[in-house]
């Protein structure tokens, strides 16, 4: 291996073989056409008998081999071997009897047939001097590789490292505007799965809201009427993202298809758990509230899967009641029946609020959470708001109780209010 002065000059037919090389290199933006532009002037410039390039993946710090393709993909770590010292040392080595050296692997040579005699294991640096992949030349036809060669792969280098790296950003932009592309429309279809406005519901007021943390959410909800009652729905998919928004919008398709069905609360609640049982991976499963409301008889049926805890405002006496959860949730495991249903019984001027733990773990800028006492207040305080001034007053608290820190889950509220006698009378 030679050092390189800068002294000496390229020949002028060498500098117009790099000037079409870069003429060549500039006029592809696919990064595999390019890899295997790159190792075709090398060749051609250095008159090698064949060549390969590797490049370096910063997160696994290993060299992959791209050019010739291996499957599955030729990995070795980027400090071991001749193109390993090659990136670290950032500098040329030439090698002009392979299998004299040590740092040769002869197993490729044995596999494939082929026989090594000379090699020059060029470095790739970035415009920055980061590491972008090796360049490894084969048997110089008529002889080895010379310090003139050295010079020429040198500014042949620098060319291709800029070149990679130019389509490398590319890429990286254009799969970045897919992505978001991607993002704003699974972002659609979820918030297509939500109400765009509330059921009339004769004698109750209700409201729904969810904000997700991402541009995609695990949470959920739904309020419809199904026959002459309303069906209400809560759900969270563990974890953030496309995934849990699939879970989420996942449930809330096979809920509405098992009513359509003809399903009640009961076999809905079963056939969606089971499913989703065989459906999600191990360690995911859904909270979920859902019930029906008879407008009628006032009662609320329910099954609240993880999903809590549940707080139902008592007017008459300006009390809240909590309750837990009333069986697992949802896809944890398969069920012959969720047991026996829970029940509220709405008198005027009651409010049942379902609220995803993103609003009672809300953790301010001092790392208090907002808790349940706090939600306790607003409702016992706000009441007697339209349900969904009442929605926007509790996000409006949030905000003002976080002073600035980062939404860390997604928040969902849904608020069943029955309205008061002297609210029913016409007008």
């Amino acid at each position: 291996m030679n050092d390189l002065t800068g002294q000496e000059t390229l020949s002028r037919d060498a500098l117009l073989r790099i000037l079409d090389v870069s003429q060549k290199l500039a006029a592809t933006y696919d990064l595999m056409q390019l890899l295997n532009e790159v190792v075709e002037a090398g060749r051609e410039v250095l008159l090698a008998d064949r060549g390969s390039l590797w490049m370096f993946d910063a997160a696994q710090k290993e060299l992959v081999l791209k050019i010739p393709a291996r499957v599955p993909e030729l990995r070795v770590p980027a400090d071991q071997g001749l193109v390993g010292e090659c990136l670290s040392q950032q500098s040329i080595i030439n090698v002009t009897d392979a299998y004299a050296d040590s740092r040769f692997n002869q197993a490729m040579d044995h596999r494939t047939g082929y026989r090594t005699h000379s090699i020059l294991s060029i470095p790739l640096m970035g415009r920055q001097g980061e590491p972008v992949g090796v360049m490894q030349l084969l048997n110089k036809h008529g002889g080895v590789f010379e310090h003139n060669d050295e010079l020429l792969a040198t500014t042949l280098a620098a060319q291709c490292a800029v070149a990679l790296q130019r389509t490398q950003l590319t890429e990286a932009l254009l799969l970045k505007e897919r992505l978001d592309e991607e993002v704003s429309l699974a972002r659609e279809i979820q918030m297509g799965t939500l109400p765009d406005k509330m059921p009339v519901v004769s004698g109750y007021d209700l409201h729904g809201q969810f904000l997700p943390t991402e541009q995609t959410g695990g949470d959920t909800f739904d309020l419809v009427m199904l026959k002459d009652q309303l069906f209400m729905l809560v759900g969270d998919a563990t974890g953030h993202g496309f995934g849990p928004a699939l879970s989420a919008t996942q449930m809330q398709a096979m809920l509405r298809v098992a009513f359509r069905c003809g399903a009640d609360l009961d076999q809905a609640y079963t056939h969606v758990n089971n499913q989703l049982s065989e459906d999600l991976p191990d360690d995911r499963f859904i909270t979920a509230f859902m019930g029906m409301l008879d407008p009628v008889s006032h009662t609320l049926e329910y099954y609240s899967g993880g999903q809590g805890p549940i707080l139902f405002f008592h007017a008459a006496s300006g009390q809240c009641e909590w309750r837990p959860p009333s069986t697992f949730p949802l896809g944890v495991m398969e069920i012959d029946s969720p047991g026996e249903a829970q029940m509220f019984v709405f008198e005027p001027g009651d409010v049942l609020a379902l609220l995803s733990d993103g609003i009672y773990e809300y953790v301010s800028d001092q790392g208090a959470e907002f808790g349940q006492q706090r939600v306790e207040q607003w409702l016992s305080d706000h009441h007697r708001l339209p349900a969904r001034e009442s929605g926007k007053l509790l996000l409006q608290l949030i905000n003002e109780f976080g002073a600035g820190a980062a939404q860390l889950d997604d928040i969902t509220a849904v608020i069943v209010k029955r309205q008061t006698e002297s609210k029913n009378r016409p007008q």
